[in-house]
């Protein structure tokens, strides 16, 4: 086919293949250019990047400083915040600890006074439940009431001043027969009807406690007339009686509810008395006999004083009469001193008459003459 070409074509053809090589060329001298041009502009790059890298690196070394400044300045404030909560909260736990077992101890303390309670509120329970069964008794209810009326007139009374079931003219026997100076004696009942008040007590309805207040002032009325009629007797025994109550409560109740019988009681000379009344009036029993003991050493007081006054009446005699003894003997001294004076003066007169005129005599030869006795009597006076 290119042989049937015109001879140009041939030239076309190397000029064809000559441009062809020359826009390789020129296409590859692009391409070197463009290359070199990226290689220069990426050095440039990486220069640009290495200072950025350097840069960074200087930050990234600077922020690493500050953050572990900031880290160790963290670490030593938590270690300190650490250390201050771990102290309160030692502090905390000793001071509840210690709280704990205080209270644990007050609490073991109040556990043994509830225990010691609780006993004593059985013991209590029990007695109350023996006191009931004692109080159903009428036998043993008497003698529970008489024996604690016993027990307060022993504690406060010598045993000569009262007799338990002392017998009186007319046979009867009281309970306590307490005597006063007068020789009479007071007498203290302790039989007190107490079914009629357990009924009024356990009363469910209004009917019933009518009918146990009926009941009871009917057996106070007997009672009071009972004691009334054996113990009080004329001349023998005090104007009045004492009817023991041997509760409190019971007494209380009396004076609330049943005012009535005590007014009865007292007009007719029985005075219901209480566990504590009682003691008052024995505590008055006391105070009486005293003063009577008082009284009979008033007497005896009185009879010795006027003694005492006939002793001082005699005693002021003989003084007088010493006294008399006394100035009789200051008398008789005043005349000895007299008489001795006369004397001296005479012994004076008598040596003046002899020696008169006779001269001086040697000194050996002068009598010795005894001195009067009037200095040491007059000293004796004195």
């Amino acid at each position: 086919m290119i042989e049937n070409l015109p001879p140009y074509a041939g030239v076309v053809a190397i000029a064809l293949a000559a441009l062809t090589a020359l826009a390789v060329l020129l296409v590859a001298l692009a391409v070197q250019a463009l290359r070199r041009r990226d290689r220069e502009a990426a050095d440039r790059q990486m220069a640009e990047l290495a200072r950025l890298q350097a840069e960074t690196a200087v930050r990234i070394e600077g922020m690493r400083d500050l953050l572990a400044g900031r880290q160790a300045e963290l670490h030593r404030a938590v270690n300190d915040r650490l250390d201050s909560v771990s102290h309160h909260l030692n502090q905390s736990m000793t001071a509840a600890r210690q709280h704990t077992v205080d209270s644990l101890s007050k609490l073991n303390e109040r556990l043994v006074l509830i225990d010691h309670a609780q006993k004593n509120i059985t013991e209590l329970a029990s007695q109350v439940t023996s006191l009931q069964g004692v109080l159903s008794n009428k036998q043993q209810r008497g003698a529970f009431g008489q024996g604690r009326m016993e027990m307060i007139v022993q504690d406060a009374l010598p045993k000569d001043c009262y007799a338990f079931q002392h017998t009186l003219s007319n046979r009867s026997r009281p309970d306590c027969a307490v005597f006063l100076p007068d020789g009479r004696p007071l007498v203290i009942d302790a039989k007190f009807p107490l079914e009629a008040v357990t009924a009024f007590r356990e009363a469910e309805s209004d009917e019933q406690r009518k009918v146990a207040g009926t009941r009871l002032r009917q057996d106070m009325a007997r009672h009071v007339g009972d004691i009334a009629g054996k113990y009080l007797i004329p001349g023998e025994t005090q104007d009045m009686a004492l009817l023991f109550v041997p509760s409190e409560s019971i007494y209380a109740e009396l004076h609330e509810a049943f005012d009535d019988i005590v007014q009865r009681a007292f007009r007719a000379k029985v005075v219901i008395v209480s566990p504590s009344l009682l003691m008052l009036a024995i505590t008055v029993i006391q105070q009486i006999r005293r003063d009577a003991r008082m009284r009979d050493a008033a007497d005896k007081i009185h009879a010795e004083v006027g003694h005492l006054m006939d002793d001082v009446a005699r005693l002021n005699e003989r003084v007088l009469n010493l006294q008399k003894h006394f100035g009789q003997a200051n008398e008789d001294v005043r005349q000895i001193l007299i008489s001795s004076e006369k004397v001296e003066r005479r012994a004076g007169r008598i040596r003046e008459v002899e020696f008169e005129g006779d001269g001086a005599l040697p000194a050996a030869s002068n009598p010795v003459v005894i001195p009067a006795p009037l200095p040491r009597l007059r000293q004796a006076r004195e």
